[in-house]
């Protein structure tokens, strides 16, 4: 008899419909899968007749054929354990095929025939429901990851004998309940909090810049200045998530498996510090199966690069392309995969080996050749996609010691949400979300010259030999220091600022 089953695969975080055709033939025993199925879904034979046999049914003695539709697609993973083992069920009349027909059917099978969580739940369920399916059998452990995806009806099981029972109709499942992106949100306490950084007021203006409008930051300054301070207080000021980019993170870090299965959904910015061995693929992603790298991980959030220059030349190169375009796109011999990668880079550097040259507190021992030998390390083409160069100094015994707070991350980023509102407004009938990321158009309209500004712009363009890539990026700084200062139009004084941003990769050419 022919048994068919409904699953889906993925394809980075795109999910695709998949049937399982499955056929009992007399003859010698055995087990053939056929349709471009890899390792793991080979060893399914073993995984499956035991999980049959422990939930006490009969498991077939004949020629058992499994087909994976469509066969011209590679398919990845154990998340076809469940559906083979109904599809032989219902092929040896345990259970009616009109019985499993409107389902669509994920989950990995135990030995004893429990059902255990599989990785990309969330991007296969919201894939399965924009080509209209809406009726899910999937793992109880991703049950919490389903809940935040409303209109479908999710039957989360624990175990091969449940599902039988249920699909014949001898017990019910309660439907999952849908929850609320609100109801996962929480007042989160970040571990570092700008009001217990000393000092650096110009360094913490250019990060509420950063945040306000989506701008790459580069800090420069010698070693205990607190440049990797300054960036892990970052996340504390940045805009909370929307509901629609929290999918988006949360289909990244589900595939990537990384999803805290209790909380099924992520509310906070990613923070992603990949330490300077992390090797190219670590990075951008790929390998054997093209998971998400670092920068996909990042995805809405932050991406750290600590002494960026400390970094493989050729692995930091390759960001230069997703900083531009939002995303990545790995490509292996049989897969094609592309990633969102929409990150704020956060970059922090020494300015020569010994970390002093250019120091106001400590003599530079370094030779002319040895800091042009270190600094190339970062390419300029790099350099000039990073809106804001921003030089931390060392700070002085007095700032150091002295026992008043500063200004608190919460009120900092309550001036970063107000710019944010202003951009979400602004860019409403586009897919854009914040400054950094205006096309041509949105360029042009929204951030034009008086005369003033455009004769010093003119000016800067011209004595430090900009490029027309700095030229954009400096009046989207300024369009956001605009957005702070609760200003319609670019002011003068808004294009001075977001010229000084651009000054010290001058400065530390040598």
């Amino acid at each position: 008899m022919l048994a068919k089953i409904l699953s889906f695969g993925l394809n980075g975080i795109n999910g695709y419909p998949v049937v399982i055709e499955l056929d009992i033939n007399a003859g010698l025993p055995g087990y053939d899968v056929v349709g471009l199925a890899d390792t793991a879904i080979k060893e399914s034979k073993s995984r499956v007749k035991a999980a049959i046999k422990n939930s006490s049914f009969n498991y077939p003695i004949n020629k058992v054929i499994i087909n994976l539709a469509p066969a011209d697609t590679k398919k990845e993973g154990s998340m076809y354990d469940l559906p083979i083992a109904l599809g032989i069920l219902v092929a040896e009349d345990v259970l009616p095929n009109t019985a499993v027909k409107d389902y669509v059917v994920l989950g990995e099978l135990s030995l004893n025939g429990e059902i255990r969580k599989l990785n990309g739940i969330m991007p296969m369920l919201i894939s399965a429901k924009q080509m209209g399916y809406n009726k899910f059998i999937i793992p109880k452990d991703n049950a919490m990851e389903a809940s935040f995806i409303d209109e479908i009806e999710v039957y989360p099981v624990e175990n091969l004998k449940q599902v039988v029972s249920f699909l014949k109709g001898e017990i019910e499942i309660a439907k999952n309940d849908c929850k609320t992106f609100e109801s996962a949100l929480k007042e989160h306490d970040f571990n570092h909090d700008f009001a217990y950084v000393k000092g650096q007021a110009s360094a913490k203006r250019a990060m509420e810049i950063a945040a306000a409008g989506w701008h790459n930051i580069l800090l420069i300054g010698p070693p205990g200045a607190g440049k990797t301070m300054l960036a892990k207080c970052f996340p504390s000021i940045l805009p909370d998530l929307t509901f629609e980019e929290s999918l988006e993170v949360t289909k990244i870090h589900s595939v990537a498996g990384i999803l805290d299965p209790k909380k099924g959904i992520v509310v906070e910015r990613p923070f992603r510090s990949p330490h300077h061995t992390a090797t190219l693929i670590a990075l951008t992603g790929g390998g054997a199966k093209a998971k998400p790298g670092e920068i996909s991980l990042a995805h809405n959030g932050v991406l750290f690069l600590d002494e960026m220059p400390e970094y493989a030349r050729n692995t930091i190169e390759t960001l230069r392309q997703p900083m531009e375009d939002g995303y990545i796109t790995v490509a292996r011999n049989a897969l094609t995969v592309q990633y969102p990668a929409n990150f704020i880079l956060v970059a922090s550097m020494n300015p020569c080996p010994c970390g002093y040259y250019g120091s106001s507190t400590n003599q530079c021992k370094c030779t002319p050749a040895a800091i042009h030998k270190y600094l190339s390390k970062v390419s300029g083409p790099l350099l000039d996609r990073i809106d804001l160069h921003i030089e931390v100094d060392s700070i002085n015994y007095e700032e150091l010691s002295h026992y008043e707070l500063e200004e608190p991350s919460r009120e900092i980023k309550k001036r970063v949400n107000k710019a944010r509102e202003i951009q979400l407004n602004r860019f409403k009938d586009s897919n854009i979300y914040s400054n950094a990321k205006m096309n041509e158009k949105e360029f042009k309209q929204y951030c034009k010259l008086d005369k003033d500004s455009n004769d010093l712009l003119e000016l800067a363009f011209k004595k430090l030999n900009l490029s027309a890539r700095a030229y954009n990026r400096i009046l989207k700084v300024a369009r956001t220091i605009a957005d702070l200062d609760g200003k319609e139009n670019i002011e003068k004084q808004h294009v001075m600022e977001a010229i000084q941003y651009r000054t010290l990769d001058k400065k530390y050419t040598v």
